[in-house]
């Protein structure tokens, strides 16, 4: 049984996650969305990338797909340390913008193209790519089993993928701490910061939805990949899932 980690008297509720919704709300953050990741994230968020990517022992010859690519921070991150050549998905198409713009002042357009699409239906072909990954964007997902099976398809044998999600920490101490974090401090900066009413109101709603650790490794394992692991970061309040298609 899965433990029900939310506060006691803390109902959950399932957050709108039609794609159209969605993709608007990051369309109408993005231009701060870098920012308050940094902000709110205390710039972790760079550390859980960079072990993202080294999970998948990258040589130098891979081509990588990363799906709810955002601004391209892990896109980027992926074709400077081993990725040959990195195509980045994601169904807003302002994050893409500015995306792009990093690509460019990085000096990297040659080697990572970015492209709107939706992660049920991944515009490649099966088989095509060497590794997959997914930074805080398969919880806003509609059907995330349909995504995990995409992300499957399109993996070569041998294929290896990274997915870094928030998890709601076990331990109840650090958990009532992340908990007030979430449902007071998140929301007033992310509305400050982006100026948008609803975005961050979403995130902790949506993090308390999701299935994490061995709940969503199973989607994993049904999707037919193999050596999973979820591995708990921060105490469990981030996890980073690992799998090889065999």
């Amino acid at each position: 049984m899965p433990v029900d980690v939310r506060e006691p008297g803390t109902a959950r509720r399932d957050p709108d996650k039609a794609p159209a919704k969605i993709a608007g709300m990051f369309d109408d953050i993005a231009d701060r969305y870098d920012l308050l990741n940094t902000v709110l994230s205390g710039g972790l968020d760079r550390y859980w990338r960079r072990l993202a990517i080294a999970s998948l022992k990258l040589t130098g010859r891979e081509r990588l797909l990363d799906v709810c690519a955002g601004t391209a921070d892990l896109a980027i991150r992926g074709a400077r340390h081993g990725a040959a050549r990195v195509v980045g998905v994601d169904f807003s198409g302002s994050m893409l913008v500015h995306g792009l713009e990093k690509v460019r002042h990085g000096g990297l357009e040659g080697r990572v193209q970015l492209v709107r699409g939706d992660a049920t239906a991944l515009p490649a072909a099966a088989g095509s790519v060497d590794a997959v990954t997914i930074a805080f964007g398969i919880r806003n997902v509609q059907a995330p089993q349909a995504a995990c099976d995409e992300l499957f398809r399109v993996l070569r044998s041998g294929g290896r993928l990274a997915i870094l999600e928030f998890g709601v920490p076990h331990s109840r101490p650090f958990r009532l701490i992340y908990h007030w974090y979430f449902h007071n401090v998140v929301p007033r900066i992310g509305r400050a910061v982006s100026r948008h009413g609803d975005a961050y109101t979403y995130l902790p709603e949506s993090v308390e939805a999701f299935k994490f650790g061995g709940e969503f490794a199973k989607l994993l394992n049904v999707s037919g990949f193999s050596q999973v692991e979820a591995r708990p970061l921060m105490f469990g309040a981030v996890y980073l899932y690992t799998g090889v298609r065999n």
